[in-house]
Formats: structure tokens, C-alpha cells, sequence
């Protein structure tokens, strides 16, 4: 039997809503059993899309249902969730949308549910009312909470930050520059009619429109590798040197640790990371570009479990953060985090960040790092740290004309890049 596309998608969105699951993690497992790769295209589109506008596309749903859906009936709410998105945002006719959709239901096994899919879908495409807008969750398709937490730190700017994480991000290339110049490879992307422009950091290019890594020059080979350009400051900023010794704590998935290895040949890098199938991926990254580094499964904040040498010359801690500089790429981090795992996350960056200090030699730098837009875990947590550790100083960043701190918080759509932060902090050699 030919697997119903929109079958799978409500398997993925389900596994996400109701088991907690990343999209990232839910989509492959149901793209995999797809032999093509427009239907797999398909399939991502319509899993992002209900993430982005879950709350307009709920409140449509659950205004044209008696009652709710229930435990494994769940399913059946988010097969609705993906019929009404083919609805409003695609271009897919209504009425292939709707008896797909009303396939899928009889493909989960909810044969008595079909007239209802059926007919709840009818009745959306009938009326065509616009979705609604009636408070800041439906305006604006995200969390009361993460409005309510923008408004405070981002009293300006907090609707374009909004906005900017509701955009489809941009594809950012990571020029390896042991294999040619970024020139170079732009000169060879403009042959194979690929439009590109370099970016604001040394190796970044960004693309005018995404394409599949196989049509990229090599990409097999190594010669890019796929990163947002946000993420490509931190090799630079933390500018490592030849015969110094570096750790990349949290490393997964390893992009980071490539880009410290392709710019500065003559290093000693340590990875680590406490996810041994996330630390697979950083081996795979550095087996396709050539690379070489000591990989550890350990924890950030127990060194000395697993390391017995010496302190390090670098750090770059790239701290578990709540990820709310990245929900344009990964929209699916809005339904997924709750507004307690701040106050969590901020406790467990102060506890690494206190624990790697401790393992960098006097005159040493680390680089702190984060893909969050909150506060707490960015400038407070870095503030929080000078102030309890005699020997910190922090260094300022000049990367951007924009930023007038010595840290830097980019934010979500700022030259086109994730929101991210940035702190550069040395060790002094007297405490």
C-alpha cells in the first residue's frame, strides 16, 4: 500500500505535540519511508508549517469540533492541524487536500473518524473565514510567555523579533578554507548558476535560495559545509592558535569544532558532548572534511570524569540554552519548552561555566555561547559569572558596527542571520 504522505506527517506532528519530541528528530524517522524527494519536501513543509501557525490553526480545528479529541485519538486533531494548513497556506487544491487528508484518517486506523475529517474540513473550506487574531498567541503564532519575556528585554523591538522568527530561514555555506578561497567557491557556485553573497565573517556565504547539498561543488568532499551564519563567528571570535590545546564543550553536532580545526591547522581539539548518538554526528562531520580531534561522551561540568591532561588554552562552551534564537529554523521549539526551563537552563550554563574556568590556564580565553535571546541566559548569566570570579575579564567583541557592548547579542533576522550570543572572556593570570 503507497504510504499516505499526510499519514505520516500527523505522525510526526503528533510525536512532537503530544510525546515531546524535536521535529528534528520525528521528521527523518517518517521522510525515510518516502522514496521521493518532492514527497519528503512536501512532508517537511507541512510539519514546519503547522509549527509556526499551531495556535490560529488549533482555534480554527477546535471551533468546528463538539467535543476534543483524547489520548491516542490525538492523532486525528493534528491530521486536522495539517488538513487546515493545506487549506491556507498552499497551493494544493482544496479538494485533493481534503480526501488525502480523509485518507490518512482511514491509513491511521481510525476508520469511524473519516466522515468528521471530512466533513470538519468541508466545513473550513465553505466558510473561508480568516484565521483569528483575538490576542498576541493567535496574532502573532507564538507562547503568551515568550512574548510576555520579549516584551520585558525587548521593549523596541520585541514585534520584529517576533516577526523575524516566523520567516523561513536563509541557507548558509561555511567555506572550507583548506580546500580553496571563499572567492574561489563563489566564482565555482556563480558557474553552476547558484546565487550567492559572502557574508559579514571570514568563510560565511549565504544563499538567495536553498538548494539540495548535492548540487553544491563538492559538498561530498568537504569543500562546505552547511551553518548558519551566526554560528560562524564563534571559530573566529574564539580565534584559536596554532599548538594550543582547545576544548568545544556541548560539541554536537560539531560544526563549530570543524570550523575551529579548518581555520587553524596545528591544534590539539577536544570535543565533548553527554549524547553519544549526538557525538556520532560530530565524528561523521569531521571524517567527510578530513579532520581530526579527541572525542569524548562525558559531561561539560565533570571534566575530570573524563580528562586527565592538562588545562585548556581555549574554551568554547556552546551552552545548552533554550534555543530561542533559532525557532525560525526549528519552529517547533515554541511548543516545546516552557517558561520554568529558563530559571532551569540558567542554573546548568552558571554550573558548566563555573566548572570549565576552572580548567583553563591562566591567560586563557573562553568563549561563551549561546542560541538563546533571553537574558538570563546570555548577558545576566555573564554578568552574574564577573561578578563572583575574581579572575574574569571580559574582552570586547568588535564584530559588528551595531554592537556597542563588549558582548553580543545577536538577534533573530540581523544581517539575515539566527539570534545568537556571543561573551569573550579571559583568564587573568593573577587573582
Amino acid at each position: 500500500m503507497r504510504l499516505n504522505l499526510r499519514a505520516l506527517a500527523a505522525t510526526a506532528v503528533y510525536a512532537v505535540l503530544e510525546q515531546g519530541q524535536s521535529l528534528s528528530s520525528a521528521l527523518p524517522e517518517q521522510q525515510r519511508l518516502l522514496p521521493n524527494p518532492k514527497d519528503k519536501a512536501l512532508l517537511a513543509e507541512l510539519c514546519y508549517g503547522v509549527m509556526r501557525v499551531l495556535p490560529q490553526l488549533d482555534q480554527c480545528i477546535s471551533a468546528c469540533l463538539n467535543k476534543p479529541f483524547k489520548g491516542k485519538q490525538r492523532i486525528i486533531h493534528q491530521l486536522l492541524l495539517l488538513g487546515c494548513y493545506q487549506l491556507y497556506f498552499t497551493r494544493i487544491p482544496a479538494h485533493a487536500a481534503i480526501s488525502e487528508t480523509a485518507e490518512a484518517c482511514r491509513q491511521l486506523g481510525r476508520e469511524s473518524l473519516v466522515k468528521v475529517v471530512n466533513g470538519v474540513l468541508r466545513n473550513i473550506q465553505r466558510q473561508q473565514q480568516p484565521l483569528s487574531e483575538a490576542n498576541d498567541t493567535l496574532k502573532y503564532n507564538f507562547p503568551a510567555w515568550i512574548i510576555k519575556k520579549l516584551q520585558v528585554a525587548y521593549p523596541a523591538q520585541w514585534p520584529q523579533i517576533v516577526e523575524n522568527s516566523q520567516q523561513r530561514p536563509p541557507m548558509w555555506l561555511r567555506n572550507n578554507r583548506q580546500q580553496q578561497s571563499r572567492e574561489q567557491y563563489l566564482q565555482r557556485l556563480q558557474q553552476q548558476a547558484i546565487e550567492a553573497t559572502a557574508g559579514n565573517s571570514d568563510d560565511a556565504i549565504m544563499l538567495s535560495s536553498p538548494v539540495d547539498v548535492a548540487q553544491l561543488p563538492d559538498f561530498g568532499v568537504g569543500a562546505v559545509s552547511v551553518q548558519d551564519g551566526a554560528a560562524q563567528w564563534a571559530a573566529q571570535l574564539l580565534d584559536a592558535q596554532a599548538g594550543e590545546l582547545v576544548l568545544d564543550a556541548c560539541a554536537a553536532p560539531g560544526g563549530k569544532s570543524c570550523h575551529i580545526l579548518e581555520r587553524t591547522p596545528g591544534i590539539r581539539l577536544v570535543a565533548v558532548d553527554n549524547d553519544s548518538k549526538r557525538l556520532e554526528r560530530v565524528n561523521q562531520n569531521l571524517q567527510r572534511l578530513g579532520l581530526d580531534a579527541q572525542l569524548f561522551v562525558g559531561d561539560a561540568a565533570a571534566i575530570d570524569s573524563w580528562w586527565q591532561g592538562p588545562q585548556f588554552d581555549r574554551i568554547l562552551l556552546d551552552a545548552p540554552c533554550s534555543a530561542t534564537g533559532v525557532i525560525r529554523r526549528h519552529p517547533d521549539i515554541k511548543w516545546l519548552r516552557k517558561a520554568a526551563d529558563i530559571a532551569e537552563l540558567s542554573h546548568l550554563q552558571a554550573q558548566i561555566l563555573d566548572h570549565c574556568w576552572q580548567w583553563l590556564k591562566p591567560g586563557g580565553i573562553l568563549l561563551y555561547a549561546t542560541c538563546s535571546i533571553m537574558p538570563e541566559e546570555n548577558h545576566q548569566q555573564i554578568a552574574a559569572f564577573l561578578a563572583r570570579t575574581a579572575d574574569a575579564e571580559l574582552q570586547a567583541i568588535t564584530a559588528s558596527q551595531e554592537n556597542c557592548s563588549p558582548d553580543w547579542q545577536i538577534l533573530p533576522g540581523q544581517d539575515n542571520m539566527d539570534g545568537f550570543y556571543y561573551a569573550k572572556l579571559q583568564k587573568n593570570n593573577t587573582a
